[in-house]
Order: C-alpha cells, then structure tokens, then sequence
C-alpha cells in the first residue's frame, strides 16, 4: 500500500513539473483588433511600425487633429503594397496620447486584410511629455489596472483589445521613478494578461535596469522586448541581453541599413538569432506637419533580405526573423519566474 501511494505521489509531482513546463513555455494566442486566434508561426509580420504618430504632446493631443479620411488615403497605398510580400501581421507600435487611433486601425485592417495589433502602456521618452498629468499621480497598481481594463473591456468604448503593452524610457543606466513606475505597472499588467512588453529603450543602459524591475515582479525577460536595440553600439550587449532571454528588436530599417546587418550577422554568429526581430519603424502620418515624408514599409523585403541572402542566410534564417520569431513574442501567455512577491 505504502509503495503504491508512493508511485501515486511520484506520478502526480512528474504531471506538475510536466504540466508547469508546457504552460510556462505553451503557443499562446495573439489579440489582434478585431478579436484573438491561435498563433500561426507561417505567416509574414512587420513587428513595430506605425501608422500614424502625433508628437504635440498629451496635454494637448486630440483626435480631431487629424483627418482619418485623409489619413487613411495617404497610408494605403503604402499598406497594399504589402501585399505582393503576404505580410498578415502588422504592429501598429503608436501607444496612448501620441496618436493611438483604433478606429483608423479598424478602417485600415478592414481595407487591406490585415491583422493589425495595437497596444496598451504609456510612453516616458522625452522627459514624459506624451504622460498626461492624472497618470503622474497614479500608482504602478493603478495603471497596470487602467490597462487591464482596455484588456478586458476594450480601447476606447470598442471592442479592439491590445496585443501587446507598449511603455518607454529615457536611455538612462538610473530610471526616473515614472519610468520605473511604469515598467512595474507593465510588469503587474503582464502577470495578470500575458501581454507581451516592448519597451522603447535604445542602448543598453536603460535595459538593465527595467530587466531588474521584471524580475523583481517575477517577470521573466522572454516577456520583454528590447526596442530600437540597433543603438546599442557594443555588440557585446546584444549577446549579454540574449542570454537573459529577452526579445532584441533592429527597428528603424527604413533609416539606416548597414548597421542592422552587422547585428544580424553577429547574433547568427553568435547563435542568438532566434530571439532578434526586425521591421521598420518608420512611414507615419503626423499630424503636426503639412506635407508627410511616409517611407514605405517595403525596404525589409526589397533590399534587407537579398542582402542577407547574399551573405549567407538561409530561408530557414530568414523565416525565423520575418515570421517565427514575432509569432513567438507576440504570443500571449504569462511567462513568470516563480511567484511574485507580495506588494506591500
């Protein structure tokens, strides 16, 4: 009796370990604006781009700033040009009081086929111009809750959801206490979502710190998506960030080129591929301006890829970048490091 109660025991610990591995390391689903579906790592993304980006402020920012018909206008050809390359996901990184617009997106999404994924978070670059005052006063639970409510209610008195929390900081080795209020808040919202974070962050200074924030909050860093990690000029860093397990995004392709092939080449060298994601960041409306410079959103296609091609990678390495990888950081699932320690 005695060894049969044992062999029971022995099996259920087995089921836990078993079962905590497959839910810490499950597919997840992605939230896209017109609802949630399953993740089909196959298909094309661009990971950070934008459709539009207001940068007056937000204390001054309103909706009726811009035209969405003209907007709209303007930006679709751009977006049906994607169309020769089968792109199906396209994130639309523009988050709260700096133009996040759903009802655009949804016009957009509805024009072109597809699924375009908003956000959740607040933006601090920029000494925290773009935080509205009442956010200032908040607490870290208090936002994390304002942004679950978007998460289970919907933006805005939609039903569009975010798929990701979107927070940014000035580059920084020491976090102002609003950008660290704002990581922890990211970090609460994720427990509680799943949503991945991506952070606006630059060099490498600013990361370390948010990555210790997380883990204070029991976040794991393959929760966390470094963004615009192209200025980071130690390449070493990049491999650093890599072994935390953290997500590493070359954005800002539009602008400059060379550089994000000399990171490419590095991380394959260096055996990290697998957690670098690439797009654009670039081709928005600004409402600010009388004329636009839209750039396309074509350049990863056009010129990035026959270059790397030329250099070596395969179409195996080349789909991780355009098409596994986003499909894995965009999955939502809680990815913790144990329990979270109890907030006083």
């Amino acid at each position: 009796m005695k060894l049969k109660l044992i062999k029971i025991l022995t099996a259920y610990i087995f089921f836990l370990v078993v079962w905590g591995g497959i839910a810490q390391n499950k597919p997840g689903y992605i939230q896209d604006i017109k609802g949630k579906h399953a993740v089909k790592p196959g298909e094309i993304w661009l990971s950070h781009e934008h459709i539009l980006v207001d940068f007056i402020g937000a204390d001054k920012i309103i909706s009726s700033s811009w035209n969405k018909d003209d907007v709209s206008k303007q930006l679709l050809p751009f977006l049906l040009e994607l169309q020769d390359f089968n792109v199906k996901y396209f994130v639309d990184a523009t988050p709260k009081y700096l133009g996040r617009d759903v009802h655009l997106l949804q016009e957009l999404a509805d024009k072109t086929g597809m699924r375009i994924i908003t956000n959740t978070g607040l933006y601090g670059a920029q000494n925290n111009k773009f935080i509205p005052d009442i956010a200032r006063r908040n607490t870290a639970e208090e936002l994390a809750q304002q942004w679950l409510e978007e998460v289970e209610e919907g933006i805005d008195g939609t039903t569009v959801k975010p798929g990701f929390i979107k927070i940014s900081v000035d580059n920084n080795d020491s976090l102002s206490p609003m950008h660290e209020k704002l990581v922890k808040a990211a970090a609460l919202c994720h427990l509680k979502s799943g949503l991945t974070i991506a952070s606006h962050t630059g060099k490498a200074l600013a990361l370390w710190p948010q990555l210790e924030i997380l883990s204070e909050q029991g976040v794991s860093p393959k929760a966390f998506i470094w963004v615009h990690a192209q200025a980071e000029e130690e390449e070493t860093n990049l491999q650093k960030a890599a072994k935390t397990g953290c997500w590493i995004s070359l954005d800002g392709l539009a602008w400059e080129m060379d550089k994000h092939i000399e990171k490419l080449l590095y991380a394959k060298r260096n055996g990290f591929l697998d957690q670098i994601l690439i797009s654009h960041d670039a081709g928005w409306y600004d409402p600010q301006k009388k004329s636009q410079n839209i750039q396309p959103y074509t350049t990863i296609f056009k010129t990035l890829l026959p270059l790397l091609r030329s250099k070596g990678f395969t179409e195996d390495e080349i789909n991780l970048l355009i098409s596994v990888n986003p499909s894995k950081a965009y999955a939502i699932h809680k990815r913790s490091i144990g329990a979270k320690r109890e907030n006083p």
